[in-house]
């Protein structure tokens, strides 16, 4: 049997258009028992993921939960980047059972789902196993997730691969929706967003840009 191949992108590949992303009680409550994950990192890579979607037009839900009475507001780093945006605000902890949540969900119609949030036992694995079992495409990234223990992130995210979820990460995330250096109209932003959130690697974009004028693709 012989196999061509092809100057495309497999099917498993994430682009701005075809998935929801879902970004889950980031939250002073939230991150103050988060241990499996240093908090400046926790909210460089949120601020990371929500700059992405942004400026790629992602479709994006934020959702908190008990925002008002409990787990006091969602991290700005996550907010700023969709000025005037509602978040919807929940009792369950699993955002999957709330009516507001899918109902988003359905409006937006997108085939795959991709989770960010706090804590990744609790907040990420009940959507993502729900999502799951109703038929559509989890993705999960992890270093934009916490959790009470290292212990309890790394069982979850086990878990959630074990039943189908695929994991990524704050960085690859940003890449792989431009993929392309030759996509000359969200370069500027791409490197941007690396060299403000994307640590060694946007040092070395800062570096290379400034000592040589360097220039990928």
């Amino acid at each position: 049997m012989t196999i061509t191949a092809t100057p495309t992108p497999g099917k498993q590949l994430l682009n701005p258009a075809d998935h929801t992303l879902i970004m889950i009680d980031f939250q002073s409550q939230m991150a103050f028992a988060t241990k499996s994950i240093d908090p400046v990192q926790l909210r460089n890579n949120a601020a990371l993921v929500a700059s992405a979607a942004a400026g790629f037009g992602v479709s994006t839900i934020l959702t908190t939960v008990a925002e008002k009475s409990f787990s006091g507001p969602m991290f700005e780093e996550v907010t700023a980047p969709f000025p005037g945006q509602k978040l919807l605000d929940r009792t369950s902890m699993n955002t999957w059972e709330d009516a507001a949540v899918i109902e988003e969900v359905n409006r937006i119609g997108k085939p795959r789902i991709v989770l960010a949030g706090l804590w990744t036992s609790v907040c990420i694995v009940g959507p993502a196993l729900s999502a799951l079992d109703q038929g559509f495409e989890v993705y999960v990234i992890t270093d934009a997730c916490g959790d009470i223990s290292t212990e309890a992130h790394e069982r979850a995210v086990e878990r959630m691969i074990q039943a189908g979820a695929r994991p990524v990460t704050a960085l690859q995330y940003l890449l792989e929706l431009q993929r392309d250096w030759a996509r000359g109209e969200t370069y500027d932003m791409t490197t941007g967003i690396a060299k403000k959130f994307g640590g060694g690697y946007g040092i070395g974009i800062t570096y290379a840009k400034t000592m040589f004028n360097a220039h990928e693709g």
